[in-house]
């Protein structure tokens, strides 16, 4: 049997009482998964082994949240807790995380891993770019803070030197790395991740809540106006010089009408007629940006931005390629958005249909959504 090579060794015996509730911060819920288990799942595919260091009064709340996890109780300190998990650690390597970190990338951790081949220890860090100040109630000075990192876990080690360093160590230690450092142990920096953040505080349950995976929405719209009498059409808030125009209650801007349409099926809101309903004189020759601003402005309250938005106008005629940047860029204006993130592009049906015989416009669009 092939020796395992890495083990992830999660520290989850504290009691977490900053961050509020009535069970410490690693047993609460983010997103309908205990905080504990989602650190855990981090590491899966990335290392042989996963071992929880717990505080024994949490040892049912663990076994229910990390089936088939090897569990090991923690001591009074962290410290004390790191060299209970070691002791039962395999491997040539072990990576010493936090379970209070559940949004640790693969990428940081293989980041880890990596440097490990070449230093005795190797840890996540983010450079400080804010300015530092020293002082209490007021500023009474500056510190540089040139070479100053944020420290993340997981910290990697070889496993007897980490293991024989804590042995050393009297226990004072903020980190594993300060135990290393004081070993005489060389220690890598890797890049660390801002969605590697600690829960610490009451706020930090919502703010891990936002990176634990992306909200994503997708609505398709659909819309045709025919063609009447007019000298122009209005096409995705453009005025397109045309023999004739598009018949609608409102402007009849067919390409607006059918990102509306998405938008609002996107967040599950209907369609155009339940929120300006052609019954209402108001929207007599209305402008479509209006319909356009109230979804974007309903998607907003909802906490969702968009993130593109591609549409295609199908005729014969006019042409729209000469258009379609004009297009984009009042889109984007309307929406508030880059004009990278819109497409506009133009299909005929080879003269198949009422679009085909110049009867009038069809539109096909597509929006993503992304929680901001």
């Amino acid at each position: 049997m092939t020796r395992p090579t890495a083990t992830a060794l999660i520290v989850a015996a504290g009691r977490g009482t900053r961050a509020g509730g009535e069970i410490p911060k690693q047993w609460q819920m983010l997103d309908g998964q205990p905080v504990a288990a989602r650190a855990v799942a981090a590491f899966d595919g990335r290392v042989d082994a996963v071992i929880v260091v717990i505080h024994r009064d949490d040892r049912a709340r663990a076994e229910a949240a990390l089936p088939g996890v090897t569990l090991v109780d923690g001591g009074a300190t962290r410290a004390a807790s790191v060299a209970a998990g070691l002791a039962r650690v395999e491997t040539e390597r072990v990576l010493i995380h936090d379970a209070a970190r559940p949004g640790v990338s693969h990428a940081v951790i293989d980041a880890v891993l990596t440097a490990l081949d070449t230093h005795d220890g190797a840890a996540p860090a983010l450079a400080v770019t804010d300015a530092l100040w020293r002082g209490g109630a007021t500023v009474e000075g500056l510190a540089d803070r040139a070479g100053l990192h944020r420290a993340q876990t997981p910290q990697g080690f070889r496993t007897e030197a980490i293991r024989s360093a804590h042995a050393a160590s009297d226990g004072l230690a903020a980190d594993d790395v300060e135990v290393a450092l004081q070993a005489g142990l060389t220690v890598a920096i890797v890049p660390g991740d801002e969605a590697n953040m600690k829960i610490t505080g009451p706020d930090d349950l919502a703010r891990a809540a936002k990176g634990t995976g992306m909200d994503i929405r997708v609505g398709n719209g659909f819309d045709v106006h025919r063609f009447g009498p007019g000298d122009h059409v209005m096409l995705c808030g453009v005025a397109v010089p045309h023999g004739r125009g598009l018949q609608g209650h409102s402007d009849a801007d067919v390409g607006l009408h059918t990102v509306t349409d998405a938008i609002y099926g996107a967040l599950a809101e209907g369609d155009i007629g339940r929120h300006f309903p052609p019954s209402d004189p108001q929207w007599k020759g209305a402008e479509s940006h209006v319909f356009l601003r109230h979804a974007i402005g309903l998607a907003a309250g909802r906490g969702y931005a968009v993130g593109n938005v591609d549409a295609t106008l199908i005729c014969e005629a006019p042409k729209i390629g000469p258009q379609a940047d004009a297009m984009r860029v009042r889109m984007a204006e309307i929406m508030g958005v880059e004009v990278d993130r819109v497409s506009v592009k133009a299909t005929t049906t080879e003269r198949l249909g009422f679009a085909g015989r110049g009867e009038g416009i069809a539109c096909l669009a597509t929006v993503t959504l992304v929680r901001a």
